[in-house]
């Protein structure tokens, strides 16, 4: 049996497959390889993996993590020795960046620019068995154009400015509520801003047939082709395709965003997960 994992900060998506074919999926929290030990990440899978699967568990003989943070060889060796004490009948165990996982699921093997589009952004130029180049992301203060964090960090800078009309305005601080102080306390005194920024996307979503609102969503995806994707010279030879719920729920702007440069969309995903199977299943 072959074991995949899709794994973010808040939540990770096992996928069981037996003779090519889904047997089973489960669903646990989240795990960021830079923040946790190895250790930390084995009690996890053990306390909530492991009672799910039960006797599947000593069936897996391939194990496949893509996840949040794992940068650099040391933390994807940290992860497949958190994996490796759990899963021992295990032959092989590969752990890879999440951006791997969404090249691999939107590319299969062949060559494309695959980019993450969710609370976060990246991207990549990837030859059909590897990530060739990336410009890095930054993060949501720097970088991470389009990403959800950074439309609303757009969003909430417009209404507290009044860059928007007025009613918008009224709008948008009575479905968050709170005041100027409490935005303010939230994005620069308390944990994850950029979850907090990000879920400001829903409003965005609600009116979306607001000429200000369109506007605001193209000019971040532009943002994001201009300051990454025109760095990669395959752009112009090969499609450019998208993983994450952002880009899903603005397939449209992200579309017409993309047209002054000349780009050709490829596919968009909101999982990468139904891609992933039929890479490791080819």
């Amino acid at each position: 049996m072959i074991l995949i994992a899709d794994c973010g900060s808040t939540k990770t998506h096992w996928c069981l497959l037996d003779q090519n074919s889904v047997k089973k999926e489960y669903f646990t929290i989240g795990m960021n390889a830079v923040l946790l030990t190895a250790g930390e990440m084995e009690d996890i899978i053990r306390r909530e993996l492991l009672p799910e699967m039960c006797e599947l568990a000593g069936a897996v003989k391939e194990v496949y993590f893509y996840g949040a943070g794992c940068l650099g060889d040391e933390i994807c060796g940290n992860v497949a020795s958190a994996i490796r004490a759990v899963f021992t009948a295990a032959e092989r165990i590969e752990a890879d960046t999440d951006l791997l996982g969404a090249a691999r699921a939107l590319c299969g093997h062949r060559p494309g620019i695959a980019c993450i589009l969710g609370t976060g952004s990246n991207s990549c130029y990837y030859d059909g068995e590897k990530i060739v180049s990336n410009i890095s992301p930054l993060g949501y203060i720097l970088g991470d154009e389009g990403s959800g964090a950074v439309l609303g960090k757009i969003l909430i800078g417009d209404v507290l400015k009044q860059q928007l009309p007025e009613d918008l305005c009224q709008k948008f601080m009575a479905r968050l509520g709170l005041d100027r102080l409490g935005i303010i306390r939230r994005v620069y005194k308390e944990p994850a801003a950029n979850r907090f920024l990000a879920s400001t996307s829903p409003f965005l979503l609600a009116n979306i047939e607001r000429p200000e609102i369109q506007a605001l969503l193209i000019g971040a995806f532009s943002a994001f082709f201009r300051r990454n994707i025109a760095n990669y010279p395959e752009a112009e030879k090969y499609p450019v395709s998208f993983i994450g719920s952002i880009a899903c729920y603005y397939e449209p702007q992200l579309r017409k965003a993309a047209k002054p440069f000349g780009y050709t969309i490829g596919s968009i995903e909101k999982s990468p997960m139904a891609g992933l199977i039929a890479f490791h299943t080819a």
